[in-house]
């Protein structure tokens, strides 16, 4: 078991150990400690495999594994982890040095996301993530709803192959609950085209696709005044009306038919001397006409290649959740909205591009979902 701590504003996690769940023995030091981080939530501690998404029971040591401590920071309510070694002689994990500890680290999600906690399924060697979707809604809104906050889809998590960061992708069990289906293959988007998805229960959908970018050479230059460690101010600057060389393009999510709300869910390619830069936004500035609601342009940078010009985009829309996963599951956001328009069957779902070059939308797969059937 890991427990957080905080001792002048250093965060701090113990490992304790149990024979038989009911007595626990204390480590004589922290596992890991990192300071001006402060209290650390909800820790967790498990290995993953060097390659697979396999997953591994919490027992499991070796050098064929490395280990991930994810925290969730008191200060930022927002959940971050980084990889490392995991010494059993000293009983001490350390971060690898491509893994930040604090603000700054790496995050399970961009979004609406904290306390979270991964469990291994013996039955389907898995690890599954399961994350608190905190509230945008005023406090008056959720007293009349009788409710407050939602537990994200459960992902399962395995590491990336670079083994620098995990990968997250919703449990395959999902898939169960898929309903009509359409396609949209080969569709070109050029400026300023936003296509509708038809056919679907656009309020309630899973969105799968995958945009081909035909030509790099416009790509916008990356600003060396902007911030690498700061996304979601990127987002703020850049946002889906504001048009660039290779993007923004994406998903109009739980749009009004004449735009007056929609969540974009987009992605934004940057040029820097050394790489490309890709960014993903699921910015709720324009969601709901409704007042008084937190309404932020969540974003975080995708660690991807683009040899092949490819880029896919996962999107889970419920109502009032737009959970996201781009390239593969590299980066995630989950955001929650509450527009007044786009509700039920007033919904609509665009692809959309507002960059000066063409972009493909090579295959789009999109379902409505059923709700999951309740357990007595």
């Amino acid at each position: 078991m890991v427990v957080g701590s905080k001792r002048n504003h250093r965060g701090m996690a113990y490992l304790y150990r149990s024979r038989d769940f009911i007595h626990w023995i204390k480590a004589k030091h922290p596992l890991h400690s990192a300071p001006h981080t402060g209290m650390w939530e909800c820790p967790d501690f498990y290995p993953v495999l060097l390659s697979g998404k396999q997953g591994l029971d919490t027992s499991v040591v070796g050098k064929q594994v490395k280990h991930v401590l994810k925290v969730s920071l008191d200060v930022t309510r927002y959940d971050y982890y980084t990889v490392g070694t995991y010494s059993t002689d000293e009983d001490r994990y350390v971060p690898d040095n491509t893994s930040i500890d604090g603000w700054a680290g790496i995050r399970y999600d961009y979004g609406n996301f904290y306390a979270s906690k991964t469990f291994f399924d013996p039955a389907k060697k898995r690890r599954i993530l399961w994350g608190w979707v905190n509230e945008s809604d005023t406090t008056s809104d959720d007293v009349r709803k009788g409710w407050a906050g939602i537990q994200a889809i459960p992902r399962i998590v395995w590491l990336d192959p670079s083994q620098r960061q995990l990968m997250q992708w919703p449990i395959q069990e999902l898939e169960t609950l898929r309903g009509t289906n359409v396609k949209m293959n080969h569709q070109m988007l050029k400026t300023g085209d936003h296509i509708e998805v038809k056919g679907i229960s656009a309020a309630q959908a899973d969105v799968d696709v995958t945009f081909y970018i035909p030509s790099l050479d416009k790509v916008e230059a990356f600003n060396l005044g902007w911030s690498l460690t700061d996304a979601q101010l990127l987002c703020a600057k850049k946002g889906s009306k504001v048009q660039g060389g290779i993007g923004p393009f994406g998903l109009l999510a739980l749009a009004s038919e004449n735009l007056e709300e929609y969540t974009p869910v987009f992605f934004r390619i940057f040029k820097s001397s050394q790489k490309y830069i890709v960014l993903l936004c699921s910015d709720a500035r324009s969601s709901s006409l409704k007042d008084g609601l937190y309404k932020p342009s969540f974003a975080g940078f995708v660690d991807v290649d683009l040899t092949d010009k490819k880029l896919s985009l996962r999107s889970l829309i419920d109502h009032s959740i737009v959970e996201s996963f781009g390239a593969g599951g590299k980066t995630c956001i989950t955001s929650r909205v509450y527009p007044t328009l786009a509700v039920l069957e007033n919904a609509h779902l665009y692809a959309f591009n507002n960059g000066t070059e063409t972009i493909i939308v090579e295959n789009l797969n999109a379902w409505s979902m059923k709700k999951p059937l309740r357990m007595n």
